[in-house]
């Protein structure tokens, strides 16, 4: 693996690298090269370049070059699938899924430029008006490693449809995939320098992706706390941001609820991805009198979930991706253990046996009786261990549900339309679902309130997060 600079794919300047490991076996699967400050530089001096030619090209010949990726990559679906298990940990399923979401996204900004153009006013007494839109120049992209195939795609899709140039920095646990969808963007006619990859620490390529001047833009997903130095790098510049900073979602289940499809939407809002998803299920919250029905359904449910290998058939829920995430995770549920806190349901512990031993699994795990202050439930639990906790109504459950520094995702589970309408308006969310959890098409923006972040991804809203107007004012 090498970075992609310019059109070209080189050693970083250090000559070092990095090992990526597959989290469900331990081996190593690639190495990447451990760029630096002097190898960000490069990559925006590249991006700099090309941005005169590619931001004069019309957006149907830009997005076309998306479209054609975008076909590449379906036809490349299953090895693309296969590599994102082997560095991110996912069953291969949710990875083909994946994959075929970024293809999505391609595809809808191909579809979405069409649209695309400025506006005309004949303002009595002003003269004619135009308001053009333009490109912003230089974009930094900052991945983590969860969804890595699906964010990168968020991010240079509007990028890219609007006519910025960009440098990105893919995960140092999953940069693999990234770099492979960017060689199909290349061979399907992407300018050298509209799009470059710089792979190494957050530390340094990230810190230098958000400080350098010339980066008019920084789209960042990850923790709240790197997060905050993001910003705090860019403030100088004064740079346009993108923050998608996590979150903690509760989901509410209602007494008039269809309890077997709310229980899947648990299975799958919770432990999709071993629970490593901003907008996952992370706070359970159950009327009281469908709860005791409610969670032994839940719990006979989660005990069926294969835990293994996400290249193995029929796994279910694949390890965790690194080891400081598995750490922190057993550590939350340590704690809750320690202080007395709660009832583990089940769960809460790595999986026996010798195909375990050297991966970073950990059960499926449901806790229930924790107090409101536990930090199961005031932290976000970035891994599969849900809290439970009954609510006597939609008021407490709002009430509960709006108790958190994070306002990223929540979902209400009703068939009352007044009870939908409510929760709808009293919930302090990015995206409220009802009756379902997780999915985010392509069409619509997505984000978060209080510290879950800023700005919007998504949708052709997130075109204009890509773009600057200037107005001009005609007199005759």
């Amino acid at each position: 693996m090498k970075l992609l600079i310019n059109g070209e794919w080189r050693d970083a300047v250090s000559g070092k690298t990095f090992s990526v490991r597959n989290p469900a076996t331990g081996e190593v699967i690639g190495e990447a090269p451990l760029g630096g400050e002097d190898d960000v530089r490069w990559a925006v001096e590249a991006a700099g370049e090309a941005f005169a030619d590619w931001s004069a090209r019309r957006p149907r010949d830009r997005a076309k070059v998306l479209f054609l990726a975008a076909e590449e990559v379906r036809r490349r679906n299953t090895d693309l699938a296969a590599l994102l298990t082997a560095e991110q940990g996912k069953p291969i399923r949710e990875a083909v899924d994946e994959i075929n979401g970024f293809a999505n996204i391609l595809e809808y900004y191909h579809a979405l430029s069409a649209g695309e153009q400025g506006e005309f006013m004949d303002l009595r007494g002003y003269g004619r008006t135009i308001v053009q839109r333009r490109p912003l120049g230089i974009c930094g992209a900052i991945i983590p490693w969860n969804m890595p195939a699906i964010i990168m795609g968020w991010k240079i899709g509007p990028a890219l449809t609007a006519g910025n140039t960009v440098v990105l920095k893919p995960a140092t646990t999953a940069p693999l995939t990234c770099t492979k969808l960017a060689e199909i963007l290349e061979d399907a006619g992407l300018p050298p320098g509209v799009l470059n990859i710089v792979t190494g620490s957050g530390e340094t390529v990230g810190r230098e992706i958000a400080r350098d001047p010339a980066i008019r833009k920084v789209s960042f997903t990850g923790e709240a706390g790197t997060g905050r130095q993001v910003a705090l790098d860019a403030a100088p510049a004064l740079k346009r941001l993108t923050l998608e900073l996590g979150g903690s979602d509760p989901m509410i289940v209602c007494d008039d609820a269809d309890i077997p499809m709310a229980v899947e939407g648990v299975v799958r809002g919770r432990f999709y991805n071993c629970g490593q998803v901003c907008t996952a299920v992370k706070r359970l919250y159950v009327y009281e009198s469908v709860a005791d029905e409610f969670i032994r359904r839940l719990t006979s449910r989660v005990e069926t979930i294969v835990v293994g290998n996400g290249m193995d058939r029929g796994v279910g829920m694949g390890p965790l991706n690194n080891r400081a995430g598995l750490e922190r995770v057993m550590r939350q549920v340590d704690t809750a253990r320690e202080r007395g806190e709660g009832m583990i349901i089940t769960g809460g512990r790595a999986p026996r046996g010798e195909e375990y031993e050297r991966g970073l699994f950990f059960l499926p795990t449901l806790v229930a009786g924790l107090p409101h202050d536990s930090p199961l439930f005031s932290e976000e639990v970035f891994g599969p261990v849900l809290p439970i906790a009954t609510v006597s109504g939609i008021d407490e459950a709002i009430e509960r549900a709006n108790h958190s520094r994070y306002g990223l995702g929540a979902s209400v589970w009703t068939r009352s339309a007044d009870v939908i309408a409510r929760a709808t308006e009293g919930l302090e969310a990015g995206i409220v679902w009802v009756n379902q959890h997780l999915k985010i098409p392509p069409e619509v923006p997505f984000g978060g309130t209080k510290e879950s972040g800023i700005g919007r991804e998504n949708g052709s809203r997130a075109l204009e997060e890509y773009m600057e107007e200037k107005v001009v004012l005609i007199r005759l």
